[in-house]
């Protein structure tokens, strides 16, 4: 099976959202946000005004593969969690269902025991949603009933010309 373009869903969207701010407030956690492998910023939550994001969402995916090739080097196909220590702010990086990230980013009014406690309650609620979504999208690649099956190039190139 191929894997098929993930597509998000407004009611999808609202759990994801729901989900990640509620773990920011019981991690007590400064910003908490989900990125797919791609490093595509899915949802985020907290303090992410004084945040560039996107770049935040592209390195991390870019540590996930760095790590991952660690991993492969050392015989493990890959490590699910990494914290990453600092003098302010900490960040515990998880990944939810092989498919998307989940960050952290929390300083001295949280633990990381705290934060690994939450996170692993969180997971399973996020992977259920994400394999339900992989599921909506295998079932629209098989009927061929893709919300962009009739958008062609020409679509596309008239839209930015």
């Amino acid at each position: 099976m191929s894997n098929p373009q993930l597509v998000m869903y407004d009611e999808e969207a609202k759990q994801i959202s729901a989900i990640i701010d509620r773990l920011t407030k019981e991690a007590n956690a400064k910003v908490v946000f989900v990125v797919d492998k791609n490093g595509q910023l899915i949802s985020s939550s907290g303090e992410t005004a004084g945040l560039d994001t996107t770049s935040l969402a592209s390195l991390t995916a870019g540590n996930i593969a760095a790590t991952g090739g660690l991993a492969k080097l050392i015989g493990e196909k890959e490590f699910s969690i990494l914290f990453h220590e600092g003098e302010k702010d900490n960040l515990h990086i998880s990944i939810i269902a092989q498919r998307v990230i989940l960050v952290v980013i929390f300083g001295s009014q949280s633990s990381l025991g705290l934060v690994r406690l939450r996170v692993k309650k969180v997971s399973e609620e996020l992977a259920k949603i994400f394999e339900s979504l992989a599921r909506k999208a295998e079932a629209e690649a098989e009927s061929g009933d893709s919300p962009f099956a009739e958008i062609t190039d020409d679509d596309i190139d008239n839209l930015f010309n």
